[in-house]
């Protein structure tokens, strides 16, 4: 399978963000292609992690299937073969797409990152150990760091076109998308992710955090959208070797920030773009981590 750094299909192209590329069917349908790019501090570097654009595809793919039947969600296929059926001017770049393309349906998006937090780390964590909050909202006393968080808590943020997200407080978002459609999309955030974390636990899995998006189909409907619980969306943990009160070990791109982290301590990345280029054993330990999350997930080993 050829990595890929960036598409190159017979369709408009529509969108480019880190990691996707987003072309137009026609009004009522999208094709999101996942290429391998990857991007760690908000800067994407120029290498590609091959299979992790398949790895993101069919992790999605499989969540969205697990997902019939408790939210309603975008994606008409995931299968290379019915998606070249649907659109034929895809017929000649069959290799292009493979394992990585979903073909959806269009909605007008919500500008909200929905985040669930079921432990508490990464930035809620920083936040939290600096002045007890979350999003400027008071937690309890005395959590310490990756401590299980019962319930797990609505944490939304604004979408950030570049850099990072931020975090904002529900009275926020209710003032942004309305009181009735952020209760639906709370709502459907909780039923998503008790599922997931449920079904990752059986696989030795803790899903520790993930955020999701939703839109509004041509129906009205509110719709699950873009990616579900993949390692770029969420905090992978694994089960066996979790202990609170301290950082833990992710399925995702965590060789590549090590590196980076070891690139800006000596003083030879400023942790702007230009990246520093990586070495070939940093691109292979994270094409590595990103199949081993397939496979703890799913409990296969991915078959493109």
């Amino acid at each position: 399978m050829n990595a890929m750094l960036t598409s190159d299909l017979p369709l408009p192209k529509i969108g480019r963000g880190k990691v996707r590329d987003i072309y137009a069917v026609d009004d009522d349908r999208l094709l999101l292609v996942t290429t391998d790019r990857i991007s760690a501090f908000d800067v994407v570097m120029d290498e590609t992690i091959p299979m992790k654009g398949a790895v993101l595809t069919q992790i999605s793919a499989f969540w969205f299937r697990e997902l019939e039947g408790v939210v309603p969600h975008h994606v008409i296929s995931a299968s290379t073969d019915e998606i070249i059926t649907a659109v034929p001017a895809l017929k000649t770049h069959r290799a292009d797409i493979l394992g990585r393309a979903m073909l959806c349906k269009r909605t007008t998006v919500f500008p909200i990152e929905c985040v669930i937090r079921g432990y508490i780390s990464g930035s809620a964590w920083k936040e939290y150990a600096a002045s007890g909050t979350l999003a400027g909202e008071k937690l309890p006393a005395g959590l310490v760091e990756s401590e299980k968080l019962d319930p797990a808590i609505f944490s939304p943020a604004t979408k950030a076109e570049t850099g990072h997200d931020e975090n904002i407080t529900i009275a926020r978002m209710r003032e942004i998308v309305g009181d009735e459609v952020a209760y639906t999309l709370e709502s459907m955030t909780r039923a998503i992710y008790t599922l997931g974390e449920e079904l990752a636990r059986e696989q030795g899995i803790i899903i520790a955090d993930t955020k999701f998006e939703f839109g509004r189909d041509k129906d009205g409907r509110i719709i699950l959208i873009d990616e579900v619980m993949t390692p770029d969306s969420s905090r992978f943990w694994a089960a066996s070797a979790y202990k609170p009160g301290q950082p833990q070990a992710s399925f995702d791109k965590q060789p590549l920030r090590d590196y980076l982290d070891v690139e800006r301590r000596a003083g030879r990345w400023n942790g702007d773009a230009p990246p520093p280029p990586l070495p070939a054993s940093v691109v292979e330990a994270t094409s590595k981590r990103y199949l081993e999350a397939y496979r703890r997930v799913t409990g296969s080993k991915l078959a493109i």
